[in-house]
């Protein structure tokens, strides 16, 4: 029995050729920035791809991945934190 690849999706890239580009440059940037993948094309042959940039790193701390949890509020706040929820919330 032949081992065939399994795929969840199939993507589909965009195609521009430089000339469109340069007509079209704010369009496919917006295209690009809403997560769109967009090849240019010099002679029908690809020669570069336009897409969304990478997020920026997140630092998220030493403690992530370690798989414990800790409180915020070091110590007690004898109810006094359900007054500011409260008076943040307003009338919600």
């Amino acid at each position: 029995m032949a081992m065939r690849p399994c795929f969840d999706s199939i993507v589909v890239m965009k195609q521009i050729s430089i000339q469109d580009l340069k007509a079209k440059l704010s369009g496919a940037v917006a295209e690009a920035e809403s997560g769109s993948t967009i090849v240019i094309t010099r002679h029908n042959e690809p020669v570069a791809q336009l897409a969304p940039a990478g997020a920026r790193h997140v630092h998220r701390g030493r403690s992530v991945g370690t798989g414990r949890l800790r409180s915020a509020i070091r110590r007690g706040t004898k109810g006094r934190y359900l007054a500011v929820l409260a008076d943040d919330r307003g009338n919600r």
